[in-house]
């Protein structure tokens, strides 16, 4: 497929099936569950933090909303948040970058496919980071890399734990060598949180996959991910194409990664808040006050 025609495809695609229950009611009312099929209000499916009250399946979640749900009541302050993306390689496919970029700040009312800052879980200081898909997929580009190694230096600076959520389709590739670049960058600033002795916890959402996960979103102290996530560095059709083998069931979905030994544990979305708060309290030997991380 010509790359033009690859990146047409890709600006098409839909993530998210809405619809109408009648022919009366505004686009965005309701939507159906991918997995029971039933046809839910996206008020109730908001308040109970967008998980299927039917089956349990775990909708995409924006970044404010993460953060919103972990944070302690007005504990968040936000960081770096005029930090952006430019078009360094002037990079055109089926439509200019420049263009890509301004398409994803209106749709998501953000400068970038994550959001960073200052935080408390459970009473513990933290620098807590959230990637949002609806920016070009929260693929990570110069400016994400740079937000995330931010996080992890202001964590050291000031003594906090580092709490990630990953969301992500891999790395940007409309910023080409410049992209990848951050694989490295993130890996090591991980690395400097891990010699000061500072917690660092992640976790993963659906889907979290190619640079992302081969790079900071795997090197935490403790690894969580939500039920059902996609979490791999290829998608599971290009692997079954590369090793001409088929993939066992339920290959590279939360539950099959924590069998083997990936990720440490599949916490629903609900409990996602009590566990971090618990995970922080071993970490850091039960101290919530800032500089207490051991």
């Amino acid at each position: 497929m010509p790359i033009n025609d690859w990146f047409k495809a890709r600006e098409n695609r839909k993530y998210t099936v809405t619809s109408s229950a009648s022919g009366d009611l505004p686009d965005g009312v309701w939507v159906k569950c991918a997995s029971c099929k039933h046809t839910l209000y996206q008020g109730d499916l908001a308040r109970g933090a967008w998980v299927c009250p039917h089956c349990a399946h775990h909708f995409e979640m924006n970044a404010p909303d993460r953060v919103a749900l972990l944070a302690d009541d007005g504990s968040f302050e936000e960081t770096d948040a005029g930090l952006t993306s430019v078009d360094p390689l002037r990079f055109n496919a089926a439509k200019p970058y420049t263009e890509s970029l301004a398409k994803a700040r209106e749709k998501s009312g953000l400068t970038e496919a994550i959001i960073t800052g200052r935080a408390a879980i459970g009473g513990h200081p933290v620098v807590l980071g959230a990637m949002d898909f609806r920016f070009i997929g929260a693929s990570m580009g110069s400016a994400v890399g740079e937000k995330v190694t931010r996080a992890f230096e202001l964590a050291e600076a000031e003594q906090r734990a580092v709490v990630l959520v990953t969301a992500s389709g891999g790395a940007r590739m409309q910023e080409g060598m410049l992209s990848l670049m951050q694989m490295a960058k993130t890996s090591a600033a991980a690395e400097r949180l891990a010699r000061a002795r500072l917690p660092y916890v992640s976790v993963l959402a659906n889907p979290t996959t190619g640079g992302v996960t081969a790079s900071f979103a795997v090197l935490a102290d403790v690894v969580l991910a939500e039920p059902g996530a996609l979490v791999g560095f290829a998608g599971p059709r290009l692997v079954e194409q590369t090793t001409r083998q088929s993939l066992p069931k339920g290959f590279q979905t939360a539950e099959f990664l924590m069998e083997h030994g990936m990720v440490d544990a599949v916490v629903p979305r609900p409990d996602l808040t009590v566990t971090l708060a618990t995970v922080l309290d071993y970490l850091t030997g039960g101290c919530v006050a800032a500089g207490g991380a051991s």
